[in-house]
Parts: structure tokens; C-alpha cells; sequence
């Protein structure tokens, strides 16, 4: 279990980091292990931090760099800096402004927002805030439900499909068993028929079934790559594949038709002994060429990692634990000032890394840290 350093809440943040002992302070227990924890014995969530930490940036000097543009283009679109939000369940559990909150944030940043099927306010709500909205997608049982779910996105105004691929199963997670977790009454899957799941709202110590437990019993487990292409014929959004790692399933997924892939293992929430995110990212990056964009989830904590990931040829990141910890904190203005202070350290990075803007970052060398 990781140990949030403390900070003084009465004084203004400094890094992302310092939301963490904030949220931990608002949030019972149980809601924060289920934030906070991995799957299994937690190898592979240490692990992406430690590997981050172990990439060491070389910067470049005399480079005349004295103000920083962090705008990028993602999927075609022009965003403030490369960073989206990414997706994640139930975000009410953790404070009544819930997706609304943190998407009206992003948009506020200029970043992407990512909703989840498992999101406790409908998409339609959620792209009523004006962020840029990409919907993240599990795959349910009935092919027709997914027919149903994609009209609703595309009504709805989303700017992309994100579907997600790492979840034929829900990976097994000891914190949320121990205790027994499980939703309260008024948070539910909001973006599923009938709005809830009975598996996800009944829990008992020892036995209980995690909050995302209508993956089992709405979604199906046995996807193919042939799924992945009638995907690609029934939408005409840009999609991304999210939850690959080894490069071959990268270039699989160019092959079908994916506009960009994300290198992630879920946060260390899915196969615990799966290698770190960015671990794999540079074999990725040299897989795919210029065939899709890859973007790095799983592990980023601040500007550092965003320039790390752009230096091993990522073209942005997707920020989670994080930013949930903000709204947390104190909902949408807290998850704003989070963005902004990412914005900040990613311009304090690229400046002391002797890049003008993020694409002159795919020209750092980066060697093992010691």
C-alpha cells in the first residue's frame, strides 16, 4: 500500500502528489484502496513507478529556448498540452462533481477527456460540460447493446472511441476484497442498461466482488481481433486501443484500423508480473513507425513522466490516479488547479530539457537512471 507523504492541506499544492494525502484524508478507507490499489501483490503498480523513475532524460543546452508552446495534436485535434484524462469508473465515488467535475476541468486545460463505460453520470451529461470527450469502451455480451452504447456516443458528440482490450477478466484485487468493498446505492453504471449492476452493490468481507463487477456479468471476456474490425466499420471516429504491451499487438492493431494505440497495463490493475507501461513503450513506439500515435497510461505522476514519455516517442500520456486524488480533494476547482500544475511542470521540464514545444522532445536521448 503506498504512503502518500504528508503536506499541509492548508497550503496550496506543489505537485500532483500532494492530492494524494488529501484525498486519502476525505475518503473512507475502503474507497481509497480501491483507488489507490492494484491486483494481487501489487508487483506491477510499484513497478511502473520504479521504471519511470529509472529513465533518465539527457537535456540539451544553448538551445535559445526561453518560452515553451505545450500544444500538441492528438487524433487529428489541437489540445494545450499532450495529456488526457483517462478513463475511470465511478468517478461520484469519490466526490459528488464526479465526471461533469473532471470534464469540465479538462476542458478548462485544453485537454481530452476520456469517460467510461463504467461512469456514474451518463455520457450525455458528460459532454454537455463542452470538454473534448473521447468515450472509452468495454465490450458487452450482446453485439447489440454495443450497437446501442456507439449511437449514444456518436449522438452524444464524442471526438473518438477508446476501446479497451486488457479486461477479459477483472484482475484480482486483495484491498477490495478484504474489505468487502462495494458501491453505495446512488453510485451506479450509469452508461449501462438498467443503470446498475447487483453484483457491483453487494460485497461482504472476504468474498466481495470489486465495483467493476459488471465486467463480469455484462461484458464479454472472449474478444478476438475480428471484433476489433467490425468496430472499425460501424463508427467513423477516430479509435484508439487501449491496454496493449507487446508490440506485435500493436501492430495487430494498426492492421485492423486503430488510429492510435496506448501502452498500459491498466495501472497496475490487471495481470499482476505484466512489465511497466513505459518499459514497453519505446519497442512499441519502433513497432507501430508512423502507422498510429501511442500513448502512454499507467505510472504518470507530473510533467517529468509527460517528458519522459514524449522523449521515448510517445505523443502524450493519459493521467489517472492523480487527478481522481484532486477531485477528491475538492472536486472540479481542485482537478483544475491539478491541470494547471501539470501545465507547469511539463513547461518547466521541456524548457530545462532545451525544447521549445513537446515534439522537439522525440530528439532527447534518455539512458537508465543509476
Amino acid at each position: 500500500m503506498s504512503t502518500p507523504r504528508r503536506v499541509p492541506t492548508g497550503l496550496p499544492a506543489v505537485s500532483l502528489g500532494d492530492y494524494a494525502e488529501r484525498a486519502r484524508a476525505v475518503l473512507p478507507p475502503d474507497v481509497w484502496d480501491y483507488v489507490d490499489g492494484g491486483s494481487a501483490a501489487e508487483v506491477t503498480l510499484a513497478a511502473n513507478r520504479r521504471a519511470l523513475d529509472g529513465v533518465a532524460v539527457l537535456p540539451r543546452v544553448l538551445r535559445g529556448v526561453d518560452t515553451v508552446d505545450l500544444g500538441t495534436r492528438l487524433l487529428g485535434c489541437r489540445y494545450a498540452m499532450p495529456v488526457g484524462v483517462a478513463p475511470m469508473a465511478y468517478q461520484r465515488l469519490v466526490h459528488p462533481d464526479g465526471e461533469v467535475g473532471l470534464a469540465a476541468a479538462a476542458g478548462a486545460a485544453g485537454v481530452p477527456y476520456v469517460a467510461s463505460t463504467l461512469a456514474s453520470t451518463p455520457v450525455e451529461e458528460v459532454t454537455g460540460v463542452g470538454a473534448d470527450v473521447w468515450f472509452q469502451l468495454y465490450w458487452l455480451r450482446e453485439r447489440a447493446l454495443v450497437r446501442d452504447l456507439l449511437d449514444r456516443v456518436v449522438a452524444a458528440g464524442c471526438r473518438a472511441l477508446v476501446v479497451t482490450v486488457d479486461v477479459p477478466v477483472l484482475g484480482r484485487r486483495p484491498r477490495d476484497l478484504r474489505n468487502g468493498f462495494r458501491l453505495p446505492a446512488d453510485v451506479v453504471a450509469a452508461n449501462l442498461p438498467g443503470g446498475r449492476d447487483a453484483l457491483a452493490h453487494a460485497g461482504a468481507p472476504g468474498v466481495a466482488v470489486p465495483a467493476t463487477a459488471p465486467t463480469d456479468a455484462s461484458f464479454a471476456p472472449a474478444l478476438r481481433w475480428t471484433d476489433l474490425a467490425w468496430l472499425r466499420g460501424q463508427v467513423d471516429l477516430p479509435l484508439v486501443v487501449k491496454g496493449v504491451l507487446d508490440p506485435r499487438d500493436a501492430v495487430e492493431a494498426v492492421r485492423v484500423g486503430a488510429d492510435a494505440v496506448v501502452v498500459s497495463n491498466h495501472g497496475g490493475r490487471q495481470l499482476d508480473g505484466a512489465p511497466a507501461s513505459v518499459t514497453m513503450l519505446p519497442e512499441v513506439v519502433d513497432a507501430v513507425g508512423d502507422s498510429c500515435q501511442v500513448l502512454l497510461d499507467s505510472g504518470v505522476r507530473g510533467g517529468t513522466d509527460v517528458l519522459r514519455a514524449l522523449a521515448l516517442g510517445a505523443a502524450g500520456v493519459l493521467v489517472g490516479r492523480p487527478l481522481l486524488w484532486a477531485l477528491a480533494a475538492g472536486g472540479q476547482p481542485a482537478a483544475r488547479d491539478a491541470l494547471g500544475l501539470l501545465a507547469a511542470e511539463l513547461a518547466d521540464a521541456l524548457t530545462l530539457a532545451g525544447c521549445a514545444d513537446p515534439a522537439a522532445a522525440a530528439g532527447l536521448r534518455t539512458v537508465r537512471a543509476e
